[in-house]
């Protein structure tokens, strides 16, 4: 027969659309539900070693305000390695940090982003 190629042509197809077919699995998937709220922490910096609970806030997804004028007033230096272990947290969860005063930083995971003045300009 001179159309015997178009029969071939057929069978390969439908056996290869048998495989697709075989191959195929649905999933049954759910939806998380879109009322996850976002939560926002205020923590004061008394001491040194409460810049801790505010690494953990922001591990969990928490945007936190830091008031930090007690540990500036009592002492300098423990302010300074505070806001850079804060730094280095916030650079390892790829967050963000800004000063909003003399008194207070906010901090934020990766999810959000802080908008600056353009007198800033970007500074991160």
């Amino acid at each position: 027969m001179p159309f015997d190629f178009l029969k071939k042509d057929r069978e390969k197809k439908s056996s290869s659309e048998n495989v697709i077919e075989d191959d195929f699995v649905e999933l049954d998937a759910e939806m998380e539900k879109g009322n996850k709220k976002v939560v926002i922490r205020a923590e004061t910096l008394q001491e040194f070693d409460d810049i801790e609970d505010v690494q953990d806030h922001l591990r969990d997804d928490h945007v936190v305000w830091i008031n930090i004028a007690p540990l500036k007033n009592k002492d300098m230096t423990n302010l300074k390695r505070a806001v850079n272990r804060l730094k280095k947290t916030i650079k390892a969860i790829d967050g963000d940090m800004a000063g909003v005063d003399e008194n207070w930083i906010v901090a934020c995971p990766s999810y959000a982003e802080i908008a600056r003045s353009t007198k800033e300009k970007g500074s991160k």
